[in-house]
C-alpha cells in the first residue's frame, strides 16, 4: 500500500461516519411482498447496497439468468467492493478492471459512452495498482460473473480499505445473527435465513419502523445535504425516487440548481443516496 504513505490531510471520502452504511443504485427484479428481518418489504432489497468480499461474490449463485443473486441464502441487490486494481482492458465498448481485495479477484466493467465526455471524466484515473471502491449489479456473460459499474472512484484514504473490509464482516454477521442486543433488550428469535433485510443506518440492516428514523446519522453532513436527505425521506415511499427538479424546489432559493447537483454527487460517492430510473431521480439508501 505504498500509495498511503501519507495520511497528512486525508479527507475522509468514505462514509464519513464509520458507524453508517450505506447504498444506492437500483438493479434486479422486484421481490415479492414476504417480509424480512427488518420489517422492510423484500422489494426494496433490489434498491440495497451491500459491502462484500470478493470471496462473498465469487461464490454468490444465481437459480437462473433473470433470477436474483444470492449469498448465504439471502438475496443480494447491488454490491460494493474496494479492492486493488490488477489490471485495465480497454476495450471499443466497455472497459474491464479485474480487482483484488484478499480474498479473491473478481471483474468489474463499465459500458464506455465515447459521446459523453463528463462519463469519460468519471472513470479516469483508475489504473493499474490503484485501490478503488466500485459499485454495481451483479452480472454474468458467457458463464463469468462480473460488477457492472454503475460508479468506481480510487480510494484516496487506506483506511477506507480496513473500513470496508470490517462493514462486510459486520453486515454479514447481522444478517445471519441478527442486530447487537441493547442493555436490557431479550434475545430475539432469528429470521429466516431467506429474509434479507439491507439497509443504511446507526444500526445499518437492524430494523426501522419508520424511514425518517436514526436521522442522527446524518449529522455529520453539510445543511445541504443533510436538507435533501430529510425531504426525500418525507416523501412518501416511491421505488421510482424524487426528480431532482422537486428536491430543488424543496430546498428554496438558498440551492441553485449546481449547488443541489453538486450535493447530489457528493451523496452518491458517500453512499447515502442512489439514482433510480435515471440520473435524474434520486432515492435515500436504506
Amino acid at each position: 500500500m505504498s500509495q498511503y504513505n501519507d495520511f497528512g490531510g486525508a479527507s475522509n471520502p468514505y462514509y464519513s461516519n464509520g458507524a453508517s452504511g450505506g447504498g444506492y443504485m437500483p438493479t434486479g427484479s422486484p421481490f415479492s411482498a414476504s417480509g424480512s428481518p427488518g420489517g422492510l418489504k423484500r422489494s426494496e432489497a433490489s434498491h440495497s447496497l451491500r459491502p462484500l468480499t470478493a470471496a462473498q461474490i465469487i461464490k454468490a449463485t444465481q437459480a437462473h439468468t433473470d433470477a436474483d443473486w444470492m449469498i448465504d441464502d439471502m438475496e443480494v441487490g447491488q454490491v460494493t467492493i474496494v479492492g486493488q486494481v490488477c489490471s485495465v482492458q480497454a476495450q471499443a465498448t466497455n472497459c474491464v478492471y479485474w480487482i483484488d481485495d484478499g480474498t479473491g479477484r473478481v471483474e468489474a466493467r463499465h459500458w464506455v459512452d465515447s459521446s459523453n465526455e463528463e462519463d469519460a471524466e468519471k472513470w479516469s484515473g483508475i489504473e493499474d495498482g490503484v485501490y478503488i471502491r466500485v459499485t454495481g449489479g451483479l452480472k454474468t456473460f458467457g458463464n463469468k460473473r462480473y460488477i457492472n459499474a454503475t460508479h468506481m472512484r480510487p480510494v484516496k484514504d487506506a483506511h477506507e480499505i480496513y473500513f470496508h473490509t470490517l462493514e462486510a464482516i459486520h453486515v454479514t454477521l447481522i444478517l445471519e445473527r441478527g442486530p447487537p442486543l441493547g442493555i436490557g433488550q431479550a434475545a430475539q428469535p432469528r429470521a429466516p435465513a431467506n429474509a434479507t433485510a439491507i439497509t443504511g443506518g446507526t444500526n445499518a440492516y437492524a430494523n426501522q419502523s419508520s424511514s425518517v428514523a436514526n436521522f442522527d446519522e446524518y449529522s455529520h453532513l453539510p445543511a445541504l445535504q443533510r436538507s435533501i436527505i430529510r425531504f426525500i425521506l418525507e416523501q412518501p415511499h416511491n421505488d421510482e425516487g424524487i426528480h431532482v427538479a422537486a428536491i430543488a424546489r424543496a430546498i428554496g432559493t438558498d440551492g441553485d440548481a449546481l449547488k443541489i447537483s453538486q450535493a447530489l454527487d457528493q451523496l452518491m460517492d458517500e453512499g447515502h443516496v442512489f439514482s433510480t430510473i435515471d440520473d435524474s431521480h434520486f432515492n435515500v439508501s436504506r
